[in-house]
């Protein structure tokens, strides 16, 4: 009996074994079938994409003249703005015409004048032109200005800030010949703050030399400092200068064009003649279509050249500031101290002593706030009174150092100086700032000579010593706001748009409107911050700047991926993709994806949707799309699925461009809008793409 229940067990076993494997082929054969269909399906679609091609590309050529429309426009604004100004004649300059220029720098240095007060109005002109000159090297493309122009261009920024930097030591030596008229009652020292939106002008002259008054705190501005005894006994003065602009940093630090996407190692680069320089034959030998409209060339070099470099020198070592060689030596050779925090944001020098000194990486680093030029001045002579008769003693010397080596500092200290800084109410340091001092003989930022650092983030001050007096400045990790954690670009209105920027610090909106954009608001831990800039019109050139000079730095440069952790994207696939939202921004929304990043170099991914009502896209909205440049398709992958794939969207084709791939589910309404969208809306939107990267740095 046991025998037979084996059996019957044994051959239902087998029986059930051969169902399976009859299941099993047969969900096999329905498996290759599908494949089979679906082969043949892309087949198909291919075959459909390949014919319709070129006629796909002849429309879409079409649509892109409006970007050259929009450059265009922005070379005829810029001709009528100089015909209104020289039709004002105010008496200001055109920096581009050198004979102007040169001549308003040769009578403003054969000024004698040099009150403070004449300084800082006269200073608003000058950064007015350099401003100028500064937007002009980022938006004029080649047809424009010759690289001629470009380089003499930045002589005159270079010259602009040299002659502004002297004037301002002309007003300190005015105004310490007569320091003992504003001697303070109860210490009997002078001090005195002067301040606009751009200058704090802090001074303190040393008349009475009692130890006890070896410090001083500006109570107007917040700034400070702590002298050794051997300085308090000293007719010595003290400046402290606070520029919001940086004139000390080489140029190409805040002259930098939009950055220009990199590709990989095999791949060449999908830019814009106007970013590269090259001859429209030459991109067309190497088979990548250029975008038609340009971006901002990267026009400040890397490297000054030596003549820039020399002004640049003079401008932070004027003839009138008699530095000596020993104490130039000496400042190379500050006390040795402990390093500051973020050491692999800084990059060792090669050779020098075991403790070499650190200079700072400013393609990593940049600096923030402005410059604190932080100066020990020689006291001229100062008047006496001889009854009815006034006497001082003249000296043609100009403004000197005065001569203090920090081998003199006492009280058991490791630095010369102590000096307290309060930082500016309209930058945001999302982290502890890097103090550096610059190095006029090495032309860099270092963080030798800089110790004991306490920064107090609620009062936004900070305090540090110096092993000599210094200029400094501070320091913010310029990727701390990379990869971007999410964004999305929709319309609000007609021509207008509001793009959305979720970075690692900060929630940032922009509105855009023909040509101009504004800063809707920037939050930051709930809390809304940046109200000076934010509620005014202004181009995507002058936001950016203003954006960054406020700390909020969301546009990579072309060196950010060796500081960023995202992965490549082929350059042709962006720029294309950049340029056909933009097309399609005024009925169109775009947005992150998750699965961007899981489309290789070589293709991007992103959400897109029609979008002709007030407010964000709701996510049942949203169709994923893929892009390579050349091809889009709309994947049946949400952002919910588990894993990615490439599988297509039912009834869905392929398309050479992502106008085509959207027109052919869109409204007619939808498509009215983007035909009749004005190319100042289209090149703003495009512009604010390709300055953040959203699709490389998302």
């Amino acid at each position: 009996m046991k025998s037979d229940g084996k059996s019957k067990k044994s051959k239902k076993e087998a029986k059930l074994r051969a169902e399976a494997q009859l299941r099993a082929e047969q969900e096999e054969a329905e498996r290759l079938e599908r494949e089979r269909l679906y082969q043949e399906h892309l087949e198909k679609l291919e075959a459909k994409y390949q014919g319709e091609k070129e006629s796909e590309l002849a429309e879409l050529n079409s649509l892109e003249q409006k970007f050259l429309s929009a450059q265009q426009w922005k070379m005829d604004y810029r001709e009528q703005a100089k015909w209104e100004h020289y039709l004002k004649c105010d008496g200001t300059p055109d920096p581009t015409i050198p004979q102007e220029i040169n001549t308003f720098m040769s009578l403003w240095r054969d000024d004698q004048d040099v009150d403070i007060q004449l300084v800082m109005e006269k200073e608003e002109v000058v950064l007015n032109l350099i401003e100028q000159l500064e937007f002009l090297l980022l938006e004029a493309s080649p047809d424009e200005i010759t690289e001629k122009q470009r380089d003499q261009y930045q002589e005159f920024i270079l010259q602009l800030q040299d002659l502004l930097h002297q004037k301002y030591n002309e007003a300190t030596q005015n105004l310490l010949k007569a320091a003992s008229m504003y001697e303070d009652s109860e210490t009997g020292n002078m001090h005195t703050v002067i301040k606009d939106k751009n200058t704090t002008f802090c001074i303190w002259a040393n008349l009475k030399k009692k130890a006890r008054f070896k410090n001083h705190m500006f109570q107007e501005v917040g700034h400070g400092f702590d002298l050794p005894k051997s300085l308090a006994l000293s007719s010595v003065a003290v400046r402290v200068l606070h520029t919001c602009y940086d004139h000390v940093s080489p140029l190409w630090v805040h002259c930098q064009g939009l950055p220009r996407p990199e590709a990989s190692d095999s791949e060449e680069l999908a830019e814009h003649p106007e970013d590269t320089g090259q001859e429209p034959g030459e991109e067309e030998e190497k088979g990548i279509k250029e975008p038609s409209v340009p971006a901002a060339e990267e026009t400040c070099s890397t490297g000054r050249k030596e003549s820039a470099a020399s002004l640049k020198e003079n401008s932070n070592n004027t003839d009138d500031i008699k530095e000596t060689e020993e104490e130039t030596e000496m400042n190379a050779d500050a006390l040795d101290v402990p390093s500051q925090e973020a050491d692999a944001l800084l990059q060792e020098e090669a050779g020098g002593r075991e403790e070499a000194p650190r200079a700072v990486d400013l393609q990593q680093l940049l600096p923030l706030g402005g410059v604190y030029h932080i100066d020990a001045l020689q006291l001229p002579p100062q008047a006496q009174d001889l009854g009815d008769w006034s006497m001082v003693e003249l000296l043609d010397v100009g403004l000197e150092v005065y001569p203090y080596s920090p081998g003199e500092a006492e009280d058991d200290t490791q630095f010369a100086v102590q000096i307290t800084l309060k930082l500016p109410d309209n930058v945001i340091y999302f982290k502890v700032p890097v103090v550096a001092r610059w190095d006029a003989a090495g032309q860099q930022w270092r963080t030798d000579g800089i110790s004991e650092i306490t920064y107090e983030a609620e009062e936004k001050s900070i305090t540090f010593g110096m092993g000599a007096f210094y200029t400094v400045a501070l320091f913010q990790d310029a990727h701390l706001n990379l990869p971007y954690q999410a964004w999305e670009l929709h319309p609000t209105g007609v021509d207008e748009g509001l793009f959305t920027l979720t970075a690692a610090f900060a929630t940032i909106q922009i509105q855009i409107k023909d040509n101009q954009c504004m800063l809707s608001s920037v939050v930051v831990e709930e809390e809304e911050v940046l109200s000076h800039i934010t509620g005014k019109w202004m181009s995507p050139f002058a936001l950016r700047a203003a954006l960054k000079r406020a700390g909020v730095n969301i546009f990579p440069a072309e060196y950010s991926p060796k500081y960023v952790p995202v992965p490549r994207k082929a350059a042709l696939a962006e720029v294309k993709a950049y340029e056909q939202m933009a097309l399609l921004a005024a009925a169109f929304a775009f947005a992150h994806s998750k699965w961007n990043g899981e489309a290789g170099p070589e293709r991007i991914v992103f959400k897109a949707s029609e979008h002709l009502t007030v407010g964000s896209a709701k996510d049942n909205d949203w169709s994923l799309y893929m892009f390579n440049g050349e091809k889009v398709q709309n994947l049946k992958l949400t952002e919910t699925s588990e894993a990615f794939t490439e599988e297509l969207e039912e009834e869905s084709e392929f398309h050479s461009t992502l106008y085509h791939m959207l027109k052919a589910s869109a409204s007619n309404e939808a498509m009215d809008k983007v035909e009749r969208a004005g190319f100042l809306f289209i090149d703003s939107v495009y512009q604010l793409l390709l300055a953040t990267r959203v699709l490389a740095y998302s």
